[in-house]
């Protein structure tokens, strides 16, 4: 029985515009008389992504991020004091839902499954401001209760994130399903919390590997669009 459905925020829910993409960037290192070369955004992505699996303990801390961010730029190519100023500002942007767009299926999905009579909840390692974020996508009404890492003190996959957002919801962890992007932080978490888990693969570049990931060796669903969510509650 399916009771509650907990959903990862960015890249489940909304995904990000140009603004933090390699030209996104390039403007804002510009800004800060840094010159980079958008063209490495990604392969700078990928190589300062080990940066975020650093903080092991999952204490939020906003420096973590400030360097992860300042990995970026570097290596992109830019250089100096102002990489750490630059990098705090793009952060500080990423809380700006106006920046973010809505998957085109997540108006429907929650609709169905607040039709149901199951409660939604969000569950978010960002430092986003979550009831506005509600606000700002037009979301009120169907979220019946939300938890931020920057607000709790952990993150993801920590387990007093989940147990919080199931007290928060009033639902025990076995009536519970998390759905989200990542199979460490939300799938793992989740399970390890006594939750289901539903991962979430939207990218068609992905979808091959996650036999190697483990979700399918575990019984973990994956999706490519939430519109295939309501089947599997």
């Amino acid at each position: 029985m399916t009771r509650a459905v907990f959903f990862d925020v960015d890249f489940t829910l909304i995904h990000p515009g140009p603004i933090f993409a390699g030209e996104g960037y390039q403007r804002f290192c510009a800004r800060h008389g840094m010159a980079v070369d958008p063209t490495r955004f990604e392969s700078a992505v990928a190589a300062a992504s080990a940066l975020l699996e650093a903080g092991r303990d999952h204490v939020y801390d906003a420096a973590l991020f400030h360097r992860y961010t300042a990995a970026i730029i570097v290596g992109m190519g830019g250089e100096g004091p102002r990489v750490d100023a630059c990098s705090r500002e793009i952060y500080d942007e990423w809380a700006a839902c106006q920046h973010f767009e809505l998957y085109d299926d997540v108006p429907s999905t929650l609709g169905t499954i607040a039709g149901r009579g199951i409660r939604i909840g969000l569950i978010s390692n960002s430092h986003r401001c979550l009831a506005s974020f509600q606000s700002h996508f037009e979301l009120e009404g169907l979220i019946a209760a939300a938890v931020s890492s920057s607000e709790h003190g952990y993150m993801k996959p920590h387990p007093s994130i989940f147990d919080a957002a199931l007290r928060l919801i009033d639902v025990p962890a076995h009536e519970a399903v998390m759905v989200g992007d990542s199979l460490t932080h939300d799938i793992e978490g989740a399970i390890r919390a006594g939750m289901r888990g539903v991962l979430v693969s939207r990218s068609a570049d992905i979808g091959p590997g996650l036999a190697d990931t483990g979700a399918q060796r575990t019984g973990v669903p994956v999706i490519r669009t939430l519109t295939e969510l309501p089947a599997l509650l």
